[in-house]
């Protein structure tokens, strides 16, 4: 399998640091907002313009056309997609049916190009399968129209993430800060935590006091696997540096180099105490994402954080009666070594069907009118830099996506998604499957290095 790489200019410490700042600036800027549902309309389709001038984008006629588009998406975060599809429909005559992959996307992709059936369009939450797809041939160039609303609507950076070998071939619609973690104000005020954490030892004795208090401390979504290599990111990140996270992710260190040592160190000095971990570490690897935020935001002893990306919103507000920015507040993943770390991640529409309707898809998901459509609804971060901010629907956030905005093309890709879908993205294998088994015995340190460096080995294919 090929060796996965990121094909965007790299950030130097400075820049890194710099990153880190503004997000923490703008985070606790935000969190003095009222929160809430300030902003949008809930959205309703429309053409996505709030001034209610014309569409920004040109659409052919599609009538009588079947399209599939594919992606993980679920629940309210599927619902919220929906309203772009449902804006697609109506301006072009086409008829769009979602399909879902499930967790293990490429997978799901792989077998159904190879059966000759491949929905006309689909998202990959990972650059590593995208770069793999493209050198399969299985991916189709994007069209002059669509190279155009991404030449005008995004950065370098991001159109670069979405190339491969000099082709442009994705758009990134969907971004997302990965390094957050959000808390009930409720819990915090019960055990008499006046001040979000900023270090790492902060961020454990706050957990603990949560838990003196009688809270569950922290929720994990252990049960997927992918929340998991997110807490190593950022732990690694900004423990190692971004110079030693840009040479893990390629392999050009090995994982039982002594920087992930130390990582799967600090990481087991929470994950290795039951009563910091709502429901211990046995009820973490039960417990899938979507429960790791609603058992945070719900039910009887809510627990007091959870940490996952600025998408915690979608449900939040899908599936909780939280309000975000009163009920439910977010800080930057506490600071490990001198700053705190900046992980993005992000979902990138390719078409695997020649054709102009999976064109036009792709040319409108590119487009400012579908990212203010889909902001509208809540949970959603777009790196498209033309937008409407105030398309937003609340403040937290529009604050947060300034900060990603702000930082032009100087970030950190998400690691698993930069390496081959064996290792990183594809449930029950690989390094899903190797920091679950840690998560299960975090006193394994060692162990755990050679398990995930033997995976990694075979999967970049240098083992």
């Amino acid at each position: 399998m090929m060796r996965s790489t990121l094909r965007t200019r790299k950030p130097n410490a400075k820049s890194t640091k710099a990153l880190a700042a503004l997000a923490a600036g703008v985070l606790a800027f935000s969190l003095t907002a009222c929160g809430g549902d300030d902003g949008g309309d809930g959205g309703d389709g429309g053409t996505g313009n709030n001034d209610g001038s014309a569409p920004s984008v040109q659409l052919p006629e599609l009538d009588g056309q079947k399209l599939e588009v594919a992606a993980v998406f679920t629940g309210p975060e599927l619902e919220n997609f929906e309203k772009v599809l449902d804006e697609f429909e109506k301006r072009t005559g086409a008829t769009v049916t979602f399909v879902p992959t499930g967790n293990n996307t490429s997978t799901f992709l792989g077998t159904k190009i190879e059966g000759g059936k491949p929905p006309d369009v689909a998202f990959l939450p990972q650059v590593g399968v995208l770069h793999q797809f493209a050198e399969k041939g299985w991916v189709k160039p994007l069209g002059s129209e669509a190279q155009a609303q991404l030449a005008k609507n995004f950065s370098q950076g991001w159109q670069d993430l979405g190339a491969y070998e000099g082709e442009q071939y994705g758009v990134y619609v969907k971004a997302a800060n990965k390094s957050l973690v959000w808390y009930n104000t409720a819990s915090f005020e019960a055990a008499g935590i006046a001040e979000e954490p900023k270090t790492w030892d902060e961020f454990v004795q706050t957990a603990q006091t949560l838990s003196d208090a009688g809270s569950p401390a922290v929720s994990i979504g252990g049960a997927d696997g992918w929340t998991l290599t997110d807490w190593f990111e950022n732990v690694y990140l900004s423990q190692a540096g971004p110079e030693k996270y840009d040479q893990l992710a390629k392999h050009e260190i090995k994982w039982t180099d002594p920087s992930v040592k130390e990582a799967l160190t600090t990481l087991a000095e929470l994950w290795g105490k039951d009563d910091l971990l709502a429901g211990g570490a046995s009820g973490a690897l039960q417990t899938e994402y979507p429960k790791s935020i609603t058992q945070t935001f719900g039910g009887d002893t809510p627990a007091g954080m959870v940490f996952e990306g600025d998408f915690v919103a979608v449900t939040i507000n899908g599936d909780t009666d939280a309000k975000i920015g009163t009920d439910a507040k977010v800080f930057p993943f506490p600071a490990v070594g001198d700053e705190s770390p900046v992980v993005t991640g992000g979902d990138a529409a390719v078409a695997l069907k020649d054709g102009e309707g999976a064109q036009a898809l792709l040319t409108f998901f590119a487009s400012t009118d579908a990212a203010e459509i889909w902001a509208a609804q809540g949970g959603f971060l777009s790196p498209n830099k033309e937008m409407d901010e105030g398309s937003y629907k609340d403040d937290v956030t529009r604050e947060i996506s300034k900060a990603l905005l702000a930082a032009g093309d100087d970030f950190r890709f998400d690691m698993s998604d930069q390496a081959p879908a064996a290792f990183g993205g594809t449930q029950g294998v690989g390094e899903w499957k190797q920091l679950q088994d840690f998560l299960k015995n975090p006193d394994d340190v060692a162990g755990a290095q050679r398990k995930l460096e033997a995976d990694a080995a075979k999967a970049y294919g240098n083992g």
